[in-house]
């Protein structure tokens, strides 16, 4: 955050979020996720047999099945070798009288896959896209004076379904929503800004009134906007006589001196819309909206509000390691705020839709958003199983419902999240156009075709030819509902698809490391806007961007190591990114933070010398921050920085100034003679001290430092803790080669909801209270239960000293 100000609202806002989930006034969602019933497998008898079942658990949603393993190599090395399978959950609840006249509704923001949802035994209907949100009306189907259950059956037993770790089960948050008649449904308004300056921006909300009843209603629309004070600059109301069915109303208005939205100040607006009758207020919508204006130029590159801006972005999948895809908010605050920190200012949502609560977060935080729907279209590619690119591959997926689903299912994506000043992008595929995987081409046979993608034009695959058409579909599904964003694909094969068209049907074309192609592809197509929508992180990739006006973005391949597309066994987790399953910095991190951040800053890490040191700057990738060699070695000492000069110290002995614009690869790098104690880099700008790194020798691991983010709680929600566990000497510095086993013992009413090391190996159960530590390190998640009181959360490691942390819930 830029200012004190925005970071202080920010927390407040997190803090006060679960609260504002519950019902706040008319018609809004209430959370419906406590004490559901789980049985995993099948029911032989299926819905009819849910009472007769005995195998039942209860769980709260979200709730990811796969996760719990265990791991096993019979599984696919693409979705993290755990297992899928088929479940079942049920929720009863009472009736309501006054819910006579009303409409019930349920809500599920996603439950991966192939679901149907019965209420009291009659079929609401399915879905099989598991990262889609949908709601079915309950109404008719209940008793409103007794019990009623509803039941879910989640049928993923293609396990092999995936490039990465889906999960299984209804991962993200479910919502019961009681309606009138007469309402607004939760994704029927549409929040505009077609011209936006400093000076004034126009306002436009369009909103759809579902009338249900069979006359025409008399309704009063009234729209606020209120701003972050709470004052309202725009209130509007219309009368409208709404007849059965939707009735459109649309509203327009000018604001002065708006405050803008942007990745440095993410200035939010509160949207309250209401139907009112007779004075009251009988429906009402609640939304946080951004004012912004977004353009992509050919020659010039992306602008937020006038603004030439570099997106500084990277790709991240929904998991989080130790807790599958059904993840807490909190561990995504976490996670943003750190990526923030690294320079990052967009995000790309790969490759499906992600939880509601992320676009919140990224409204919150600053955020620029790639929203993207699919991985594949109406033929399968590959899922590898025993391994990437190893053995046979599995061909099931989400192609087997394209051809019924695409179009509802995108279209679903954008009204859901249009509101959203984070996106600026709705993204129809990622790598669909992969060269043979499935789609293939004659020009593949041509030129240094061949040698980039390893073989030529395979006859018996289906031709590109069916790129455009399809693309064209889904453009116009998209501009349907929304035509303020640009819709665009990530391109993995363009030079297969600039023979069939496919990139002139897209606004804005992604490249995935193709950052040779863009000199060649800007004069060619010069109305082409080209982008890097995944890329690799070696600085000659960045350089690609930073030195051509026209090329706004790069996208690193990843933010955070993620589940699936692993190796072969036992390798179960990808470890492309910046920060670790745990949520801990890499060295890349600060490599990467040294070319994106403004803020002054020094990373030191070392490696030893073999031979010569030939292998390049990505090998500067290795330098961990450990200064515990043998005696006499030579050792590299890299420092990723983005000061000017930089200055090494070896137990207060200056080892030489280095200027990082000299520096190969801007990397200041000295070869030291090893000896024990510490290592010290100083920052300089303009001859000034403005930061500085160290690290120590360590010594034998003597105790636990436990550290957490969060110890006080109310009672009246769940709340989570973060703790992080370090290995430390008897002085206390970080022991990096430690990997003692640490278990957690907990005094008190809170869950333990896993343990996470960062490791892409490990096959340690995920429901254990113990596990390994990694480079001295590991990470608890603690999640409070409701109930009032002290907890007491231990962590020992044999005959290392205990830490504890106190939690507190009032």
């Amino acid at each position: 955050m830029k200012n004190k100000k925005h970071l202080l609202l920010f927390v407040l806002g997190m803090l006060m979020l679960p609260g504002l989930l519950k019902a706040q006034g008319a018609g809004n969602p209430v959370l419906f996720n406590a004490s559901w019933s789980f049985h995993k497998g099948e029911i032989s008898t299926g819905i009819s047999g849910i009472a007769s079942e005995t195998q039942w658990r209860t769980v709260d949603l979200p709730h990811d099945w796969s996760i719990e393993g265990p791991f096993s190599d019979e599984w696919a090395s693409a979705t993290g070798y755990l297992p899928g399978g088929i479940g079942w959950y049920k929720k009863s609840f009472a009736g309501n009288a006054a819910w006579k006249a009303k409409q019930v509704y349920i809500y599920f923001d996603g439950v991966y896959k192939n679901s149907e949802v019965w209420i009291n035994g009659h079929s609401l209907g399915k879905r099989p896209n598991g990262f889609i949100s949908f709601q079915y009306e309950l109404t008719k189907y209940l008793n409103l004076t007794g019990k009623n259950t509803i039941a879910v059956r989640v049928d993923h037993s293609e396990f092999a379904d995936s490039r990465w770790y889906t999960g299984s089960g209804i991962y993200r948050n479910v919502h019961l929503i009681v309606k009138d008649p007469v309402h607004i449904a939760p994704w029927d308004v549409a929040f505009t800004t077609p011209e936006v300056s400093a000076e004034k921006a126009t306002v436009k909300v369009k909103v759809s009134v579902t009338n249900s009843n069979k006359v025409d209603a008399s309704v009063l629309v009234k729209v606020n906007l209120l701003d972050g004070k709470g004052k309202v600059p725009i209130s509007l109301q219309k009368q409208i006589k709404a007849r059965p069915g939707v009735h459109e109303v649309e509203f327009e208005k000018e604001l002065s001196s708006p405050k803008l939205w942007d990745t440095e100040e993410p200035n939010l607006y509160k949207l309250k819309i209401s139907l009112n009758s007779n004075g009251r207020a009988f429906d009402e919508v609640t939304q946080s909206v951004g004012i912004r204006s977004i353009r992509f130029d050919k020659d010039k590159g992306f602008f937020l509000n006038d603004k030439s801006t570099k997106l500084k972005g990277v790709c991240i999948h929904d998991d989080a390691g130790a807790l599958g895809v059904a993840v807490p908010q909190e561990v995504w605050v976490r996670r943003l705020k750190l990526l923030k920190d690294a320079g990052v200012n967009s995000l790309r949502l790969s490759h499906n839709p992600h939880a509601d609560y992320l676009y919140d977060l990224c409204d919150k935080m600053g955020f620029l958003v790639m929203d993207e729907a699919f991985d594949e279209w109406e033929v399968g590619k590959n899922k590898w199983v025993a391994g990437w690119n190893v053995g046979t591959p599995s061909k099931n997926g989400y192609h087997e419902y394209f051809k019924e689903w695409a179009d509802r299912d995108v279209a679903d994506m954008v009204l859901r999240a249009r509101n959203h000043p984070s996106i600026i992008m709705w993204s129809i595929g990622n790598e669909i156009d992969y060269p043979n995987d499935p789609y293939t081409h004659e020009v593949l046979n041509t030129g240094r075709n061949p040698q980039i993608y390893g073989k030529g034009y395979l006859p018996d695959h289906p031709p590109a030819s069916g790129l455009t058409p399809i693309a064209k579909q889904l453009v116009k599904a998209v501009k349907a509902v929304d035509q303020t964003r640009p819709v665009t694909a990530a391109l993995a094969g363009v030079v297969m698809s600039n023979e069939v068209g496919y990139p002139d049907v897209l606004d804005v074309v992604g490249y995935n490391y193709q950052e040779y192609r863009y000199p060649e592809d800007h004069k060619k197509y010069p109305n082409r806007i080209i982008y890097g929508s995944e890329n690799g992180m070696q600085k000659q990739a960045w350089n690609a961007v930073d030195s051509n006006e026209y090329i706004s973005a790069q996208y690193l391949w990843t933010g955070i190591d993620y589940l699936g597309e692993a190796g072969k066994w036992p390798q179960r987790s990808n470890g492309a990114g910046l920060i670790d399953l745990a949520g801990f910095k890499k060295p890349e991190y600060f490599f990467r933070q040294s070319l994106w951040s403004d803020k002054p800053m020094a990373y030191i890490g070392a490696r030893p010398i073999t031979g010569t040191d030939d292998r390049g700057i990505w090998s500067h990738r290795t330098a961990e921050p450990v200064w515990n060699w043998q005696s006499g070695s030579k050792v590299k000492v890299d420092c990723f920085t983005n000061c000017q000069e930089t200055e090494l110290f070896l137990n207060g002995k200056s080892l030489g100034k280095q200027i990082r614009s000299t520096a190969r690869g801007q990397v200041p790098s000295w070869q030291v003679d090893y000896e024990p104690g510490e290592l010290v880099v100083k920052g300089y700008n303009n001859g000034i001290e403005v930061c500085t790194n160290t690290i120590k020798t360590a010594g034998d691991a003597y105790q636990l430092k436990a550290v957490a983010d969060n110890t006080l709680f109310s009672h009246n929600t769940k709340g989570l803790s973060q703790i992080e566990v370090y290995i430390t000497d008897k002085k206390g510095n970080p022991v990096l080669t430690a990997t003692d086993e640490i278990t957690v013992t907990i005094n008190g009413a809170v869950k333990l909801l896993g343990l996470e090391s960062g490791s892409n190996s490990s096959h340690e159960s995920y429901q254990s209270n113990k596990r390994k530590a990694l480079h001295g390190r590991l990470l608890a998640y603690v999640q409070t239960t409701g109930k009032p009181g002290v907890v007491q959360v231990r962590f020992s490691a044999g005959n290392l000293k205990s830490s504890t942390i106190t939690l507190t819930v009032k």
